[in-house]
């Protein structure tokens, strides 16, 4: 498997854990019982494997060589959209932080704002790992040079390996497991 196939991995990992997302936003809806809690556990999924593990290899990696090799076109694509995405999904998590812990501390009209920016970081996400696997990437691997190409991939499995000694991928894929379980 490639760096590009890895990060097409990591994205059906992190559509399976926005499907969980989706269902806890129903079960707020819907005023069922559920652990306000596992919020935390849903946003520590979100920061450290979607945005510090996955973000990481592709802002650190892909799309600082993509910008400094392929010139306005990539700097566009990268600083305008992709990068932009990224820090609205980084608000959308500060928000959701702050709206499960008011209706922990009993604020209930908080609910509202759990959904909103739960479901928002949902819609964001879907539409942006769809332009990255069908846009970004496929252009990242036709004009990036052979060398450049060979290099991400040496750095991509070097990023792996350090995230690999520090448990990343077993922790949060056996988290994706259980909240699937919970959910059913």
């Amino acid at each position: 498997m490639n760096y590009i196939e890895m990060m097409v991995e990591e994205h059906t990992n992190i559509k399976r854990m926005l499907s969980v997302i989706r269902k806890y936003c129903y079960k707020v809806l819907k005023n069922e019982e559920l652990d306000y809690e596992d919020f935390f556990m849903l946003i520590d999924f979100v920061r450290n494997y979607a945005d510090k593990h996955h973000h990481g290899k592709e802002e650190k990696l892909l799309f600082d060589m993509m910008m400094k090799e392929l010139g306005p076109t990539a700097e566009k694509l990268v600083r305008n959209g992709m990068l932009v995405e990224h820090d609205l999904g980084r608000l959308h998590m500060q928000e959701l932080e702050t709206a499960v812990k008011k209706v922990i501390e009993g604020d209930d009209e908080a609910r509202l704002d759990v959904i909103a920016n739960a479901i928002s970081y949902t819609h964001l996400l879907h539409r942006h790992i769809d332009k990255e696997d069908n846009v970004v990437y496929q252009f990242a691997q036709k004009n990036l040079s052979a060398e450049t190409q060979e290099m991400l991939e040496r750095e991509c499995r070097q990023f792996e390996q350090d995230a690999k000694d520090k448990n990343i991928q077993k922790k949060y894929l056996d988290m994706i497991i259980q909240f699937e379980d919970k959910v059913q």
